[in-house]
Parts: structure tokens; sequence; C-alpha cells
């Protein structure tokens, strides 16, 4: 009996022959498996150009990174570049006073020491008068005392 109800014609829309149901079951999956690869290429596609804009996104982010530390690094440079020529124009500055005053103190201690040696020029110019003039009136004593002794030898 199922035999016969199954190649009568059907009426009704829900209870479709077996035959038929089998193709429209085959049908509904190929379009199901059509639509899950369109959908799923559809999404892997999605996650692809979501996940390319993400790389593109960090990518980008890098770069200003990596521009922002390179910026830092270009200014730190030339602030060493401007310490360096400042310290250097400060350090000749204060070789060339220190130069300048050492020449000053250089001249000053040299008169100083002309005035000195001047000086004592003067003492050992009198020293040796003094020398002199004592070896003198050494000579002259010696004189004296050999005339004395002569006197008293003959008053004797």
């Amino acid at each position: 009996m199922d035999f016969f109800l199954d190649d009568l014609p059907s009426t009704s829309m829900s209870t479709p022959k077996k035959g038929h149901d089998d193709s429209l079951m085959l049908e509904d999956t190929d379009h199901d498996l059509s639509r899950k690869k369109s959908s799923s290429v559809s999404m892997t596609e999605i996650e692809e150009q979501h996940s390319s804009s993400y790389i593109d996104n960090i990518s980008k982010k890098a770069q200003e990174m990596i521009e922002k530390i390179n910026h830092g690094r270009t200014r730190d440079q030339e602030m060493m570049d401007g310490f360096q020529e400042k310290l250097t124009e400060k350090v000749t500055e204060m070789c060339q006073l220190m130069k300048e005053h050492m020449y000053i103190i250089y001249e000053k201690n040299s008169n100083e020491i002309q005035v000195k040696l001047q000086e004592l020029s003067e003492v050992l110019e009198n020293c040796s008068k003094l020398n002199h003039e004592l070896l003198e009136a050494s000579q002259a004593l010696a004189s004296l005392r050999h005339g004395l002794d002569i006197n008293q030898r003959s008053e004797q």
C-alpha cells in the first residue's frame, strides 16, 4: 500500500514524493553548501580584509612611532651639537681669559722680580763697597799696628 501511495501525484505541498523529495533535498543541500561556501568565502575575505586593515593600522602606527623616535633623535642630536658648540666656545673663551690672566700675572711678577733684582743689585753693590771699605780699613789698621810695633821696638 505504501508503494501505491508513492506513485500517486500529491496534491499537498507538505508531503512531496520520495524521489522528488530527494532531489529537493539535494538541491537544498547544494544551495546551502553553495551559500555556506559563498558565506565562508565572504567571511574569509572579510576576515582577511579586517586582518589586512588591522596589520596596515599597526604598520602605520609603527611607522609613526619610528618617525617620532627619529625626530626625537634628530632633535637630541641638534641639542647635543648646540651644547657642544657652546661648550667649545666657553672653554675657548675661558682658556683665552686664563691665558690673558697668566700673562698679566707673569708681567706683574716679572716687574716685581725686576724690582727685587734691582734692590738686590743695589744691596750687593753696597755690600761690595762696604767690603772694600772694610778691607781698606783692615789694611789701614794693619799698617798702624805694624807702625806701632816698630815704634814700640825702637823705644825699648
